[in-house]
C-alpha cells in the first residue's frame, strides 16, 4: 500500500500528538481511495459456460432462430459488450474442451484427448495462479473432469454429466442431493456464493458451468409449452447426401435419422408419462408412424424445440446474474463472459452432436461485457481459440502466464486493438475414435478465415488417410470438398505447410 508514507509525513508536518477529527476523516478518505484503486485494478471475472450451446441459437448471432428469441439475456452481454464471430475450439468434445480451458494447452499436452482419458488435476491451471495473486476462485456446475478440483477456494460440481432433474453435487463435503432443475440449482448456488460466501475484500473469479443444453434434452417444466404451435425453420442441408465429402461424413453415427433415439432423446413411447408434451408425442407417433423424410422432419422439430427450451433456463439464469451485479453495485467492476465448450449441429448435414472440424461444431459462441473497456455492441472477427481463455483470465488479473501455456490473451481484442502479429490460422485435432459414440474418425486440420484443410487418418479411413479442403467464402456450408480441384492446388500445398508449422509450434507428436 502507498498510503502509509503519506500518513507519516502528514503527522510530522502537523507537529501534534494526535490528529484532529477533520484530519482523521481526511486520512480515512485517502486510505479508502487507495484501497478502492487497488481493488479496481483487478476486476472481478464471471465466466458462464454452457454445454453444447451452438452459436446458431444465440439471438445476437442472427440466423434462422433469431425470431424465436431464445436468448434475450445472453444477448445483453453482446449488446453491452463484444461478440466474437470467429471463436473456435481445439478439440470439439466436452471433457477435453474443459481441460483446455483450465490449462491453456492443447489436448496432447494436458493429457485429456478424449472423454475417457484421465485428467491430471495436479498439473498447473490458471485458477491456481490466480489464487496466489489475491483472487478468490469458485467453480459451480459441470466440469466433467474426475478428481478433487484444485485451484478453487470453493467448488460444487456435478458428477460426470450430471442430471437435469434433482441433481447430485460433489464438493469438499462430499456428495449431496438437491431438489429442482439443474440450471436453476446452479444459478442459485452461484448467487448464494456471490451474496454471502465469498470474501468481499478480494477480487473474484466465478465459473458458472451449466449442464444444458447437453443431450438428452430435458427442459424445465415451465418451458415445455414454448414453441408448441411453431414450426422451427429447417436448415437447407437437413437431407445432405454427403456426396461432396469423403467417407468420414458418410460413415458417422450422429444423424437425426438413424442415431437420434425416439425414447431416450425425444421421450417418445414413454408409456404413462405425466408430461403432456411427451404424451402428445407418443399419441402422434402411434397414430401416424412417420417414416423416411417425414420421420426426420418430425424428429427435427422435437429435437430443436427441446433444445431451445433448455436454453431458456440458461438464459434466465444469465439474466439473474446480470441483474444481481447491477443491484449490488458490482456491475462496473465485473467482466462477464459467456461461452460454450464447443458448437453443435442444429440439423445441418442432417446431424446433431459435434466432433467434426466443420464450422457448426468447430466454432463456439463467445460474448464479453467489460464496462468502460469494451465498446458496447462491438464485433470482433479475429481468430481466437479456447487455448486463449486461461491466458486471458491471467491477463485480466495483471498476471504473466506460464511459458508453457499455448494461447494468447484476447484482452487487446476486447479493447478493439488487434496486435499486428495476431494469428491468421488455427490448429484442430479430434482423437475420440474408435469410441463409444458417433463414429467420427480421427482428424486434424488447419483453418484460416477463408480456407480450411482437414486430414482424416487411421486404419478405418480409406487408404489410411483422406484429405478435404474447403473454400469457406464460396462454400460456407462445407458441402463440397475441393481437395482434388486443381484450381486450389497452390492453396492446399500452402496449408499443408502451415499445418506442419502449427504441429511443430504446438509440439504435436508425430504419432498423435
Amino acid at each position: 500500500m502507498h498510503y502509509m508514507p503519506f500518513i507519516q509525513t502528514h503527522y510530522s508536518s502537523m507537529k501534534i500528538n494526535r490528529p484532529s477529527s477533520a484530519v482523521r476523516g481526511l486520512l480515512a478518505l485517502v486510505v479508502c481511495c487507495q484501497l478502492v484503486s487497488a481493488a479496481s485494478s483487478k476486476p472481478n471475472i464471471i465466466w458462464i459456460f454452457s454445454d453444447d450451446h451452438s452459436f446458431q441459437t444465440i439471438g445476437a448471432y442472427g440466423g434462422r432462430y433469431q425470431k424465436l428469441n431464445p436468448t434475450p439475456h445472453i444477448d445483453r452481454i453482446a449488446n453491452e459488450g463484444m461478440r466474437f464471430d470467429r471463436c473456435y475450439v481445439t478439440n470439439s468434445i466436452c471433457a477435453p474442451s474443459r481441460a483446455v480451458l483450465l490449462t491453456g494447452k492443447h489436448s496432447h499436452l494436458n493429457g485429456k484427448r478424449t472423454n475417457h482419458d484421465t485428467f491430471d488435476q495436479d498439473q498447473m491451471n490458471f485458477a491456481k495462479i490466480l489464487q496466489t495473486k489475491g483472487y478468490e476462485t469458485a467453480m459451480i456446475g459441470k466440469i466433467h473432469l474426475k478428481g478433487k478440483m484444485q485451484g478453487f477456494d470453493y467448488w460444487d460440481v456435478l458428477p460426470g454429466q450430471g442430471k437435469y432433474n434433482n441433481p447430485d453435487f460433489i464438493s469438499e463435503k462430499g456428495t449431496t442431493a438437491h431438489t429442482g432443475y439443474v440450471t436453476d440449482v446452479i444459478t442459485d448456488k452461484s448467487l448464494t456464493w456471490l451474496k454471502s460466501q465469498h470474501n468481499k475484500d478480494k477480487p473474484f473469479m466465478l465459473m458458472i458451468h451449466h449442464k444444458a443444453p447437453h443431450r438428452h434434452w430435458a427442459p424445465a417444466k415451465r418451458h415445455m409449452n414454448k414453441y408448441e404451435d411453431i414450426t422451427i425453420p429447417e436448415p437447407p442441408n437437413l437431407f445432405d447426401d454427403y456426396q461432396g465429402r469423403g467417407s468420414p461424413a458418410r460413415t458417422q453415427d450422429m444423424s437425426i435419422e438413424k442415431s437420434m433415439h425416439l425414447l431416450g432423446d425425444l421421450k417418445v413411447n414413454k408409456k404413462g408419462s405425466k408430461n403432456l408434451q411427451y404424451a402428445k408425442r407418443n399419441a402422434y407417433y402411434q397414430k401416424h408412424k412417420p417414416t423416411g423424410k417425414d420421420l426426420v422432419r418430425w424428429k427435427y422439430q422435437l429435437y430443436l424445440k427441446d433444445y431451445l427450451r433448455c436454453i431458456w433456463a440458461v438464459d434466465e439464469g444469465v439474466g439473474r446474474i446480470l441483474d444481481y451485479l447491477k443491484e449490488s453495485g458490482l456491475e462496473e467492476d465485473t467482466i462477464v463472459m459467456y461461452c460454450s465448450d464447443q458448437g453443435f449441429y442444429m440439423g445441418e448435414h442432417g446431424w446433431f452432436d459435434k466432433r467434426f472440424m466443420y464450422e457448426e461444431s468447430f466454432r463456439t459462441p463467445l460474448l464479453v461485457r467489460w464496462p468502460g473497456k469494451i465498446k458496447p455492441g462491438s464485433v470482433n472477427t479475429d481468430m481466437v481459440q479456447n487455448i486463449d481463455f486461461a491466458e486471458t483470465f491471467l491477463d485480466l488479473a495483471g498476471v504473466d502466464p506460464p511459458e508453457d501455456m499455448q494461447g494468447e490473451s484476447i484482452v487487446p481484442l476486447m479493447k478493439g486493438k488487434t496486435p499486428a502479429d495476431w494469428r491468421k490460422s488455427i490448429y484442430y485435432h479430434y482423437y475420440a475414435y474408435p469410441g463409444f459414440w458417433h463414429s467420427v474418425k480421427r482428424h486434424e486440420g488447419v483453418s484460416e478465415k477463408r480456407f480450411k484443410l482437414i486430414r482424416f487418418y487411421g486404419k478405418d479411413v480409406i487408404d489410411g488417410e483422406e484429405w478435404e479442403f474447403y473454400d469457406l467464402q464460396k462454400d460456407p456450408s462445407e458441402m463440397k470438398s475441393e481437395y482434388l480441384n486443381p484450381e486450389y492446388e497452390g492453396e492446399i500445398r500452402r496449408l499443408k505447410k502451415e499445418m506442419q508449422r502449427l504441429r511443430t509450434y504446438y509440439q504435436v507428436p508425430d504419432d498423435a
